[in-house]
């Protein structure tokens, strides 16, 4: 393709397939070392990081020849210069989130979000910010905040969204009304053109233009004949474009054309999806951000109703008006993450209108909040109106409005999904009310449901209906609707994308969106900036039809598998892990548990996705068993430290935890059980040996020759300390203690003698038993055996599945059916509430012991607040503030409000709870040797700086021993159970014997 060409390039249709032309392998392996030679960065061509690599947060895959991580500019400018010499295209990446299929193409992907991530300067007075391509929205704005500013574009994705896909898709967001989109917040960029030769792009005035088109270079060229090209198609650029600001398609020819701005190619090329240049370098604005926030939140019976409520809402200056329905707001009430929602809900709304009022006078946004609810009264607006004023309302809003795209996902059935294919038009607000009723025509005369979110503020819904492009009836039908929706927002004045870009989801439509000559000067623009179609080619213009390179249309069938666990309830193993769709929120670093390990090396095959990814192909192979137990795979899989959250952070539900010990399984079978494996699986059984030979075992952990023996045997760091194996464990002292002074009101209660309370941390369980005999529990010690969760994680399920049936038996045949049964350690009384529902066989003793399992923190809370149990507050608790981080499981399976509330009720205390993760323990994974340093820097991303900056009053309290162990590993402070701190509430100061230094040790 040259520059001057106008005729149409011939595209051929590639439907179903997921791969372009086969490529040359000794081309390849040449390419691949060529780079491994000229970069400074990582070179992958393997075919998982390729597989990885294949697919964004779209509906399509294309697997690309290789992926390389570049560490700066240089590296960016050899990898385009070796791109081109091997004839093959480059892929520019950030976080891979891109929805219309961006970032995904043949040739060489670079992510740009790994290692380009630096904030290079800051600039408060002149509100500017330099930032390297892969800096996430968020880390910038936390930089900025102490100087009160933000970037002001604010995405939904702003976790994990990158500065330079923000730039490439233009992106915007919520508050778009107010600070409008990233194009309008880009001062100057330095990139590398398509010739590899690097160029400064911004403002110029027409001599320094002039100036630089007398140059022999393709910088010149651009600054030379772009000029010219503008100006011969100024009628069809002031034609072409539709008059709706918010604009994310085709080359912003328009801004060009403009008559009162200099010629400015850095805003030029945003928006151009990487077609034009790679970006490695930005100078963006920053906006003040405003002290206080406040929402008016309507409840209404109908979208329609929601929708029609906006222009009032407009008329009140608010910062956005956005729209969330009962679909997604159903789906938030399935999940722990978001349960906080329904607490400030009044009734069960069919759609919820957030209208957020922003600034720094505290009464004028009352005003506007009064204003916008008498508004709406008086026209008859919705039947409630919640004024979240409250930061912990507003951040239990805020949390499900950004989760909008990741509920609606979880919505998913199989291959049938929520697919973005019309999902980023938008209309003038005052149309938005008859638009959206046609498009709910549209869909209901194609029989198709779909979920409703998006900024009714300008006029922009993201409504994404349920298809399986499986189907070619469903694709047929996918197109159809795209179609009628291009041409019935064309008719209102509208956008077809209007802040998700173009992609290979809309650019095949832009010749009839733009009409011919526009289009023409689009694809003159192309090829001026990139002769040889070396950049992104297929996007923007040139690109296939929506429906080439559709994932899920090119997966094979999945081969049958026997599997150990139980998969059935999610399709099968693989459905399970494809239920994964990409959306990356396993790739946020600041908030949350998902995912450690990606939060320490920021490598995509350590996320969460990364990892499902690369099952999905190991499960599609002919023989899925024995890619199973493919080393790759597992290199992909080592450093997932099975915590569980992704089962309740992702929005899908991938839980990632199950899908691990089930691949271990079937690498074991390949090639044998691992010594350490075996050693860690049984755990129960050397604690219950080192118990009964301390303190003799405890001796091994303090001689430096033989912890150099286990590092070489079974690869144990000898940089941790051992557990300390106790002689008179929970199980002798329950047996020889006196009887208890209360009587047995209650009843019965169960209390599981894991294998850490037991024998090493006896303190825990007896402070545990104390207290609830003390609240009138007969207490019946289950020490028989275990839970299996060792063994699981282990990989070993079929030991795991052997204890997890003799405990659930010998409870259901030896403890009253209505005992409920509690423990101390979070990962085992989890265990029996989830992994034993897919280990064992659904019969009735399964689900009676499961629907029995209680918190023990549950158990003493009502006590407490029944009289049954006094706390004092003379304690030498009072006027101290409890620290309190949560067990991962424990997060992902219940929640941490049962240990809040616990914690609240000791007098005198104040409670706060960190949000620092993963302590990075993970039961066994920080003993071994190869992963110490990552368990290391997990817990010192957030955990341990916060212990440490705690004060010496404060009290540090974790529910899990691994996690005990972690921060004082990691801090030397010692954390104590909530039981411990509740059983010393009920001791006076004065006869606490100075315990307040610290858990009492065994």
């Amino acid at each position: 393709m040259t520059s001057s060409t106008e005729s149409t390039k011939s595209t051929k249709s590639t439907e179903n397939t997921a791969d372009t032309s086969a490529p040359d392998p000794a081309r390849t392996e040449d390419l691949a070392r060529r780079l491994a030679a000229d970069l400074e960065g990582e070179v992958r061509f393997d075919d998982y990081s390729r597989h990885l690599f294949a697919r964004d947060a779209s509906m399509y895959a294309i697997t690309p020849l290789g992926v390389v991580f570049p560490r700066h500019a240089d590296d960016v400018q050899a990898a385009v210069a070796a791109a081109a010499a091997h004839g093959v295209s480059v892929v520019p990446r950030g976080a891979g989130t891109s929805l219309a299929g961006q970032t995904t193409g043949p040739g060489i992907v670079l992510d740009l979000s790994r290692h380009m991530r630096r904030i290079v300067a800051l600039d408060p007075d002149a509100r500017t910010a330099l930032v390297e391509p892969g800096v996430v929205q968020d880390d910038l704005n936390r930089a900025a905040a102490p100087y009160g500013l933000m970037f002001g574009p604010d995405t939904s994705t702003s976790n994990r969204a990158t500065l330079g896909g923000m730039i490439g898709n233009n992106s915007a967001g919520s508050g778009s009304l107010r600070h409008g989109m990233t194009i309008d917040h880009v001062r100057a960029l330095d990139v590398v053109l398509s010739d590899a030769t690097s160029a400064h792009l911004a403002p110029l005035t027409e001599e320094e233009r002039a100036a630089r088109a007398r140059h022999a270079t393709l910088d010149g060229r651009i600054h030379r004949e772009l000029p010219a090209l503008v100006a011969a198609h100024a009628g069809a650029i002031e034609a072409g474009f539709p008059h709706h600001w918010r604009r994310a398609g085709g080359y912003r020819l328009d801004r060009l054309a403009r008559d009162d701005t200099p010629f400015d190619l850095a805003k030029f090329v945003v928006g151009s999806e990487g077609t034009l240049a790679v970006t490695t370098q930005a100078l963006v604005d920053l906006v003040p951000k405003p002290s206080r926030t406040v929402f008016a939140v309507g409840h209404f019976t109908s979208v329609t109703a929601a929708i029609e409520a906006t222009q009032d809402a407009l008329t009140c200056d608010p910062a956005a008006v956005e729209l969330m329905d009962r679909t997604i707001l159903d789906l938030s009430r399935q999940k722990i993450e978001y349960a906080s929602l329904s607490d400030v809900l009044e009734g069960d709304p069919e759609a919820l209108l957030f209208v957020s009022f922003t600034g720094d006078d505290a009464r004028e946004l009352m005003g506007r909040l009064d204003t916008l609810t008498s508004l709406w009264r008086r026209h008859g607006h919705g039947y409630h109106t919640l004024r979240a004023v409250d930061p912990a309302h507003r951040a239990a809003l805020l949390k499900v409005r950004k989760s909008s795209l990741g509920l609606l996902m979880a919505a998913s059935e199989g291959t049938k999904r929520p697919l973005a294919f019309i999902e980023d038009t938008a209309v003038d607000p005052v149309h938005l009310p008859a638009y959206t009723a046609r498009l709910k025509k549209v869909l209901d005369r194609h029989g198709l449901t779909a979920g409703f979110y998006g900024h009714c503020s300008v006029g922009c819904l993201h409504i994404r209906p349920f298809l399986d492009v499986t189907d070619a009836a469903q694709r047929q039908t996918m197109r159809a609707v795209a179609e009628e929706i291009k041409d019935l927002v064309t008719e209102y004045g509208g956008v077809n994308s209007s802040e998700h870009g173009d992609g290979l989801a809309r650019s095949e439509f832009n010749r009839a969106l733009f009409g011919d000559e526009l289009y023409g000067a689009m694809r003159r623009v192309k090829g001026l900036f990139d002769p040889h179609d070396r950049l992104n080619p297929g996007k923007i213009v040139d690109a296939p039809a929506m429906t080439d390179h559709l994932r899920d249309a090119a997966l094979p069938p999945a081969p049958g598998l026997r599997t150990r666990l139980d998969f059935d309830v999610t399709g099968g193993m693989r459905a399970t892990a494809d239920r994964c769709m990409n959306i990356g929120l396993c790739r946020k670093t600041d908030t949350g548990t998902m995912c450690p390990s990606y939060m320490a090396t920021r490598n995509e095959q350590d996320s969460t996705r990364g990892r499902a990814g690369a099952l999905v192909k190991a499960l599609s192979a002919p023989d899925p068993h024995t890619a199973l137990g493919d080393e790759a795979l597992h290199e992909v899989l080592d450093l997932c430290l099975m915590c569980k959250a992704c089962k309740s952070e992702c929005p899908l539900g991938v839980d990632m935890a199950a899908l691990k010990t089930e691949a271990l399984a079937h690498h074991h079978d390949e090639h044998g059980v691992p010594a350490r494996s075996r050693v860690f699986g049984a755990i129960r059984l050397l604690n219950r040996l080192g118990s009964a030979t301390a303190p003799l075992s405890n001796l091994p952990g303090r001689v430096p020759l033989l912890r150099r023996l286990l590092d070489r045997t079974l690869g144990i760091t000898p940089h941790r300390p051992l557990p300390r194996f106790a002689r008179r464990n929970l199980v002798r002292w329950f047996r020889r203690r006196p009887a208890p002074a209360a009587a047995a009101t209650q009843g019965t209660v169960v209390l599981l003698a894991d294998s850490f309370t037991t024998y090493t941390e006896p303190a825990i369980g007896r402070a545990a038993v104390e207290l609830l005999e003390r609240a009138g529990w007969d207490v019946r010690l289950e020490s028989g055996g275990c839970c299996g969760r060792s063994s699981l994680s282990k990989g070993l399920v079929d030991d795991a599945s052997d204890k997890a049936f003799q405990l659930v038996h010998r409870l259901a045949e030896t403890t009253p059916v209505d005992a409920p049964i509690t423990g101390c350690e979070p990962s085992c009384l989890m265990t029996l509430r989830d992994e034993h529902r897919a280990l064992l066989p659904k019969d009735s003793a399964r689900i009676a012991i499961t629907d029995r399992v209680r918190q023990l923190e549950e158990l003493l809370t009502d006590a407490i607040d029944d009289g049954r149990l006094r706390l004092r507050a003379d304690s030498w608790l009072s006027g101290r503030t409890l620290l309190f981080h949560g067990h991962c499981h424990q997060k992902a399976e219940v929640g941490t409000a049962a240990t809040m509330a616990l914690l609240r009720r000791i007098p005198g205390v104040e409670v706060v709870e960190l949000d620092a993760g993963c302590c990075g323990m993970a039961g066994s994974f920080g003993f071994e040797s190869e992963h110490y340093d990552v368990s290391m820097t997990v817990g010192d991303d957030r955990l341990f700086p916060a212990v440490r900056a705690a004060s010496e009053n404060t009290v540090v309290v974790a529910t899990g021993a691994s996690c005990r162990q972690q921060i004082f590993h990691g801090t030397e402070r010692d954390a104590w159970h909530p039981v411990q701190l509740v059983r010393e509430a009920t001791v006076s100061a004065s006869a606490s014997n100075g315990r307040g230094a610290g858990p009492a040790r065994s």
